[in-house]
């Protein structure tokens, strides 16, 4: 019965997210370099008659115990549009020591109408990384920085291996050069996206992000490759 709860909740989070009327923005937990898409819901119906504003926001969560822990003041979407977070209030008011924190979808059980949290106090909530909002032209740069030292990573590699090619015999030469030549093309590729993405502005930034992500596994994948 728990697992049909969270299944239909976490349904009713992913209708809301493509159905909702929303102010995006870029959100990012402090401490960390990850960001998300924000969108504060403003959906006024779901199916079955479900709306994320009744149903989520404003809903104080609980845990296991009957215990408050928090409530959900706002909703993390993510670009392919699943609800991936809760935005949870955990103390104090608007401006007045109010202690917001992300908490992973999965995390929250849907169990007899009220938010679960199994094992959560309200001091372990109010313990967590506090979240906050920032502007977009930040989160792109902070995204070209953290992609260009990847990138850099891969650059570094190659270096390494075509050290390792000096000295190697004529047999694993061959495998090195093959090794080198994938890591060429990988950072060349990725080097070209981060161009796109960098002459986008901050506008149309998003519209290269999923691009110059994919290139940066690809680097990241050869790598191991090559240290297998």
């Amino acid at each position: 019965m728990k697992n049909q709860h969270s299944h239909h909740f976490l349904a009713v989070l992913a209708l809301a997210a493509v159905l909702a009327s929303a102010a995006t923005a870029r959100a990012q937990i402090a401490g960390s370099t990850t960001t998300m898409d924000v969108k504060t819901s403003q959906t006024t119906s779901a199916a079955l008659g479900w709306s994320a504003k009744k149903s989520l926001i404003g809903k104080f969560i609980f845990n296991d115990t009957g215990g408050k822990v928090g409530r959900v003041d706002d909703l993390i979407i993510s670009p392919d549009k699943n609800v991936t977070y809760a935005i949870v209030s955990a103390g104090g008011f608007v401006g007045i020591g109010q202690h917001d924190v992300a908490i992973p979808i999965r995390e929250i059980n849907e169990i007899s109408g009220k938010l679960i949290i199994m094992g959560a106090t309200k001091q372990s909530v109010k313990d967590m990384p506090a979240f906050t909002y920032t502007n977009e032209a930040m989160v792109r740069e902070q995204f070209l920085a953290d992609a260009g030292k990847e990138i850099s990573k891969g650059k570094a590699a190659v270096s390494e291996l075509e050290k390792k090619y000096d000295l190697a015999s004529s047999d694993a030469k061959v495998n090195i050069q093959m090794h080198i030549n994938r890591m060429h093309t990988e950072i060349k590729s990725a080097d070209e996206k981060m161009n796109e993405m960098r002459h986008s502005g901050v506008k149309n930034w998003r519209d290269f992000e999923a691009g110059v992500v994919a290139a940066i596994d690809r680097i990241k994948k050869s790598m191991a490759l090559s240290e297998g």
